[in-house]
């Protein structure tokens, strides 16, 4: 990550589930194709949830399963429908060395769609430094959930509008 340009510029406090589908909801039309998001946070924080929330906001009514075992999920859209982005959604949680990576396809997905990427630090050096940063932590109540968004200069005026 570059830490040069890099510095949190947005943070919402979810009461719930439905918070954390609305904020989604409310993102998924910044989004365009060449994006690259990556969520951060423990296991349970809900950013695979996050992640599915997103994918369904863009237009996929499909199931959304975690990637943790297949470690990628690819969305293409129908044929009468080519204004939707593709979507590639990584877990990269098992993944064993950052080099791995590039068997997945990666370089595919940077260039062709929205890529949604749980557990990036996994990539090491191979996470492009031009990456929105999804932080999710756990609040204080049972669902609560505390996220931060962080990047660089570009994304702070890309997202400025965003709100919940």
């Amino acid at each position: 990550m570059n830490a040069i340009n890099y510095m949190v510029f947005k943070e919402f406090y979810l009461e719930n589930l439905s918070d954390c589908q609305k904020l989604a909801s409310q993102l998924a039309p910044f989004l365009q194709t060449g994006d690259i998001i990556a969520f951060t946070g423990n296991l349970g924080t809900g950013k695979t949830e996050f992640c599915r929330s997103i994918i369904h906001a863009l237009g996929y009514k499909e199931d959304v399963p975690s990637p943790t075992f297949n470690l990628v999920q690819v969305y293409e859209p129908e044929m009468d429908d080519m204004e939707k982005p593709a979507v590639w959604h990584m877990d990269l949680y098992r993944l064993e060395h950052e080099n791995d990576v590039f068997e997945l396809g990666i370089e595919d997905a940077f260039d062709s769609a929205i890529t949604l990427v749980e557990w990036p630090e996994k990539m090491g050096k191979f996470l492009p430094p031009e990456h929105l940063q999804i932080h999710l932590t756990l609040g204080e109540g049972e669902n609560t959930r505390l996220v931060t968004f962080g990047g660089s200069e570009y994304w702070q005026k890309r997202l400025r509008e965003l709100e919940v």
